[in-house]
């Protein structure tokens, strides 16, 4: 049988094939059945919107990955291509993000760091032909790069480059291998909490490295833990420094930007499509900086050279990726779970479904395939997938639209932005974080709503900000795990009371007028009760029920045993000086002021061996005492495992009068039972 499996499953026929490609490649199953009157026109109109969009934010986020601009048009052409190859939804922008950069970014500045590289932000000379000129620094290249096992010519940049791809080709890989072992489940794991927080510390971290290019300053970039509080000291240590020019700049942009923004988001009703307001900022501060020579007359710092065309392709890197193999691992999930949370929440809006492993495939390969063309890690991006369902996308044939204006950009315009200041591209960076940013607005509303998730935002946010958004997206996951560790292993416990006139039971702590029912004593544990709550879950019952069985069962046998030396030497008073005939009633104790315990086990999500052990402890315990211990609205999963525990007997004929389907039926079971004979007393 296994061979057949095997012969079936590895067998390839020319339908098996079809279906392969059908699958690896979706677009060979929309394309066709593509209505191009009903979708041509708002596809080419968000096509056109996101590519315009597209290029200012590209040329912008290149300062947040430590590369040159044209690396970031490179990504985002390709990106767009592949995706609408193999994504399967119709609506998201995939292509350059800026939490993604910055995760690039990092990693590219501490390995230029190790290499010896001086991370200065001047721009690299290029050649006549459009090439990057190779950086003079011969002896920290040819040290750095023995050791890289890289070419001894490659400089700064090139080597810079090399990172990046290298990293990109890695988290591609893994991305790819999740997809074929199917461990898209890992995105569970990162709750709407720890992706806020991390998306907050993350934009803190951006804001932070655009501020010296905001005042024009020169300090170091700095690397490692604690980046945020470093750069903050030495911009307030430069403070003095700052170009005057940069500063004036900056304040007309964001001021403008800003003003933009906010009229879009008040009237976006009202206008067909946004405003390209970074473009428009974008082409204007570059005819100004131009025309006013302020790079010469102000020392204001430029973009600089921009080459056209396209770089030869080239392998990234083999060496490289041994040393970013863990940096691809976090940059890969993230990368995936803002890429399948954005497509879910398109294709609920617009009633279709997707295929999250596909998905994983699509973006692990917008990350591999590029990486060969000098590109950088790429993610759906929120701000933009909203503006591209806003103007009227129907397909991903608005991404290839998209892509033909980048290269458009790429083949003709870009030297146009040689003397585009880097303040600009800051200025583009800072707004386009409102919508994290403002998420501190948010902490009282969350805070109320939930205590605990606000907890979490808070822990991962700090982490991502002040050690690093790695080290913070680590945090935030072990925190949040933590936090349903603790909330399991002491949840909330309750005796609960009769609402009058019907059939429910609830908390008589929380609700008013319960009536409580005599003789009968009813728990409720809103947690599943497995090995690290089980000492909890005893010393609620004893405390609430006011009666610990164990030490009943051993003060009685202590007052028993006493009893019995009294009789021994012929004294028919006893020990508290009352007749034998009064003896017992001293024997039950006066808060054993029930018979009989119901357990509700309609929050016990499951059992564990413990659990069940546990359960059968508090049986003997309390049967010792004549009180009958009741299970009330157990799931077919806790009912499975009493059974295989042996809680009901070997051949259950006591489950009838142990388990009942609802706390009424076991309250009436409980009332209707005849006390025994040592217990009437």
């Amino acid at each position: 049988l296994l061979e057949t499996k095997l012969r079936k499953s590895c067998s390839c026929t020319p339908q098996k094939l079809k279906n392969f490609l059908m699958d690896f490649l979706p677009v060979l199953q929309w394309l066709p059945k593509y209505k191009c009157k009903e979708y041509i026109w708002g596809d080419v109109m968000s096509g056109l919107v996101i590519g315009i969009i597209l290029v200012p934010q590209a040329i912008a986020y290149s300062l947040l990955a430590g590369l040159k601009p044209i690396y970031s048009l490179y990504t985002s052409f390709f990106a767009n291509i592949i995706y609408f190859l193999m994504g399967t939804s119709r609506h998201v922008s995939v292509g350059i993000f800026s939490l993604i950069s910055l995760m690039v970014g990092q990693v590219v500045d501490r390995e230029l760091l190790l290499a010896g590289f001086d991370l200065n932000d001047d721009a690299s000379p290029v050649l006549g032909d459009g090439s990057l000129q190779n950086d003079t620094q011969p002896n920290t290249t040819a040290f750095n790069f023995t050791i890289a096992g890289m070419n001894a010519e490659c400089g700064k940049e090139c080597y810079a480059i090399g990172i990046a791809t290298a990293l990109t080709f890695v988290a591609g890989v893994y991305q790819v291998l999740m997809g074929i072992f199917r461990l898209g489940f890992i995105s569970m794991y990162l709750s709407e909490a720890v992706l806020d927080g991390f998306a907050t510390g993350a934009s803190l971290t951006i804001l932070t490295a655009q501020v010296k290019y905001l005042i024009g300053i020169k300090i170091p970039r700095s690397q490692g833990h604690g980046m945020l509080v470093i750069t903050w000291i030495n911009v307030f240590r430069n403070i003095s420094q700052a170009n005057i020019c940069d500063v004036i700049t900056s304040a007309i942009c964001i001021l403008v930007l800003v003003t933009a923004k906010e009229l879009g988001d008040r009237y976006k009703h009202k206008l067909k499509f946004p405003l390209p307001t970074e473009l428009v900022v974008i082409v204007l501060a570059t005819l100004v900086s131009h025309y006013g020579k302020l790079n010469e007359v102000y020392a204001s710092s430029v973009s600089g050279a921009i080459p056209t065309g396209f770089i030869p392709p080239k392998v990234p890197p083999f060496n490289l990726m041994l040393r970013v193999a863990v940096d691809a691992l976090p940059l890969a999930i993230v990368s995936f779970v803002f890429t399948v949370s954005l497509s879910e929440m398109c294709a609920k809006k617009y009633a279709y479904s997707i295929k999250a492993n596909q998905e994983m495939f699509a973006v692990g390969f917008c990350n591999i395939i590029p990486s060969f063309f000098h590109s950088f890690a790429t993610s759906a991006a929120l701000a933009k997938t909203l503006v591209k369902t806003s103007t009227g996308c129907q397909t991903q044939v608005s991404g290839v639209i998209s892509a033909m204006v980048v290269l458009l950009v790429l083949l003709f315009l870009a030297p146009l932005f040689y003397s585009l200041q880097k303040c600009v591209l800051a200025c583009i960076i800072i707004v386009s974080l409102r919508g994290a940013l403002r998420k501190f607005r948010d902490v009282p509303s969350r805070y109320h709503v939930n205590k605990v998730d606000t907890f979490v935002w808070i822990v991962t946010m700090s982490a991502s900000a002040l050690i690093s958004t790695e080290i913070g997206l680590l945090v935030g996951i072990v925190f949040s795990l933590l936090c349903i560790i603790v909330r399991t292993q002491r949840p909330r416990t309750a005796l609960l009371g009769q609402i009058q006139d019907t059939n429910f039971y609830e908390d008589d702590l929380e609700y008013e007028n319960l009536s409580s029912i005599p003789k009968v004593k009813i728990f409720r544990f809103e947690a599943p009760l497995y090995y690290a709550n089980k000492d909890y879950f005893l010393k609620s019952l004893y405390r609430l029920t006011n009666l610990d069985p164990n030490l009943e069962v051993a003060r009685r046998k202590k007052y028993e045993k006493k009893e019995k030396r009294h009789l021994k030497k012929g004294d028919h008073t006893t020990a508290n000086g009352l007749g034998i005939g009064e003896t017992t009633l001293q024997l039950v104790p006066k808060q054993t002021d029930f018979q009989a315990l119901v357990v509700d086990c309609s929050s016990i999500l499951f059992l564990d061996t413990t659990g069940v052990n546990t359960l059968k402890e508090i049986l003997k315990d309390y049967r010792d005492l004549n009180i009958s211990v009741l299970l009330a609205c157990c799931n077919p999963s806790v009912i499975d495992s009493l059974k295989r525990g042996g809680y009901f007997g070997k051949d259950f004929g006591s489950m009838r009068e142990m388990l009942f389907y609802s706390i009424h039926n076991a309250v009436q079971f409980a009332k209707d039972q005849k006390l025994p004979a040592d217990c009437s007393v």
